[in-house]
């Protein structure tokens, strides 16, 4: 088995994280390989310094069997290595053909020629994305800017390619058509590194699987002698299963909403909406991507104006709508981007978390580190935030880690109202379930949740009733105890039928 690229003996800390451990492990040629592991185990760690991005403590790398030295990004293309990172590295006020293509523009003697449209359309036969070459890209949602990345990656021709969670924002369909390009590549001879936390993705379309734990190698297996319980098992230790935990007890009937939106318009992503929350009550969207879920909770928590209708929170009307006057009001939000949106990655997991809720601290315009101190770590240590250091550098933190760190800052304030847009997007099987029974605790408590999710399973598992969203609007309602997965891609994919309701219940 030739090797595309094979570590030896790789380690890498971030302050008192041993993010890898002496991993060393090897990439065959023209196979894709599956990384899987909990958030921390490493494995993006891995891809990241396989691509150039991260510079190891110690150990090496070689490609196509040769050691590379002084290793980064540029180095990395040059040798045919391309790395899709998680994060999108993207230059917002650029068209997507101009993205696709930067840095790799045909020029003579410093001048561009021409002719970048017609490259893109080659391209876009093969990626079949549909999206426009002269949008700015940041213009577009977060899954039509990952599929930016996966075409800049392919435009570089790169003999190795490392996906970190590609298909996390991605429509099933969409997800669908990536592995089929993946599959494309590997008939081309190109490697493909696979990160993921979709472990029946791994299973359907990887040659071989790396399993890490804790920043080392467990094992290495073909998929054919993988299942998903095996897998489960060997990323963490011991069997076990992820299982949605026992929704709470509805409100009782009558009990007032915490939040209600009437007849809401905003702009032409939200058109007529009337929905309501009760306290301890979790209400679900479900939606494909650009239904317009994600644009009804930003005008609930008033990131975008309100045209028409009526928004009541504590049986209040909401004037003066704002982020700044919804936090005051006992309103959270966790947002689908967990890094551009919902956290300050220049500054610790403490001020991470404190930051909404300074004044609770402070006296006189003085503030009490030690009240400060004592109250976050109290929340991070029983969210299980790994590493439980007040002062951890969040922005190398895994995404689950980040993510728990995102449901500390809102819990430190008790809301009354949580909004979770896409909150397991990015975690791994571990982290998930851990989330999954916070947000049935933060119910039991008297919060009245509304939860966002692409994954229809969790939003029939953990809610009481599901919203059906598309075009902006509401299509209907069922209660989640009766719905199926199949039920509801039913009825968001075929025209409403005059069953279908979308008011209150």
């Amino acid at each position: 088995m030739q090797a595309a690229a094979t570590v030896r003996a790789l380690s890498k800390r971030f302050g008192s994280t041993q993010a890898l451990d002496s991993v060393s492990l090897s990439f065959a040629v023209g196979e894709v390989h599956g990384l899987v592991g909990e958030n921390g185990a490493g494995k993006s760690t891995l891809g990241k310094a396989i691509g150039g991005l991260y510079h190891p403590d110690s150990g090496d790398i070689e490609i196509f069997g040769h050691a590379v030295r002084r290793w980064d990004t540029r180095r990395a293309q040059e040798a045919g290595v391309v790395l899709i990172a998680q994060e999108l590295c993207l230059v917002p006020d650029l068209t997507v053909a101009e993205n696709v293509f930067l840095g790799r523009e045909k020029r003579t003697f410093g001048v561009l020629h021409p002719g970048l449209l017609g490259r893109y359309r080659e391209l876009e036969q093969v990626c079949g994305f549909g999206l426009p070459p002269d949008a700015p890209v940041g213009t577009l949602s977060i899954a039509d800017q990952q599929k930016v990345e996966i075409m800049r990656a392919l435009a570089r021709e790169a003999r190795i390619i490392v996906m970190d969670e590609p298909t996390s924002s991605l429509t099933a369909d969409e997800a669908g058509r990536l592995h089929e390009i993946m599959r494309w590549l590997r008939s081309r001879g190109t490697t493909v590194i696979y990160v993921t936390h979709f472990l029946d993705d791994v299973l359907a379309n990887c040659d071989r699987v790396t399993v890490m734990r804790d920043g080392r190698v467990i094992r290495t297996a073909p998929t054919a002698a993988e299942t998903k319980a095996s897998l489960v098992e060997a990323m963490l230790g011991e069997p076990a299963d992820v299982l949605l935990p026992e929704r709470p007890a509805p409100p009782p009937p009558g009990t007032p909403p915490v939040a209600e939106m009437r007849e809401v318009h905003s702009g032409t992503a939200v058109r007529g909406v009337s929905l309501l929350v009760r306290p301890g009550e979790i209400v679900g969207l479900a939606g494909l991507v650009g239904s317009g879920r994600t644009e009804i909770a930003r005008v609930l928590f008033g990131c975008d104006p309100v045209d028409a209708g009526q928004i009541l929170f504590r049986g209040a009307a909401v004037t003066g709508a704002s982020p700044r006057a919804s936090i005051a009001r006992g309103m959270a939000m966790i947002p689908e981007d967990r890094r551009a949106q919902g956290l300050v990655l220049l500054r610790p997991t403490l001020e991470n978390v404190s930051l909404p809720h300074l004044g609770g601290f402070s006296r006189a315009g003085v503030l009490s580190r030690r009240a400060e101190r004592a109250a976050v770590s109290e929340l991070i240590e029983r969210l299980g935030v790994r590493p439980a250091e007040l002062d951890g550098d969040v922005a190398v933190y895994s995404g689950g880690n980040q993510q728990k760190v995102l449901f500390a800052k809102w819990l430190l304030g008790a809301p009354a109202l949580l909004i979770l847009d896409e909150p397991t997007r990015g975690v791994d099987v571990g982290a998930k379930s851990r989330i999954y029974q916070l947000i049935v605790e933060i119910a039991q408590a008297g919060t009245g949740v509304l939860l966002i999710s692409s994954e229809l399973e969790e939003v029939i598992g953990l809610s009481h009733r599901v919203h059906l969203v598309r075009g902006g609007s509401i299509i209907g309602e069922v209660p989640a105890k009766d719905a199926t997965v199949d039920d509801l891609l039913q009825r968001l994919f075929d025209v409403p039928t005059s069953a279908s309701t979308g008011g209150t219940p």
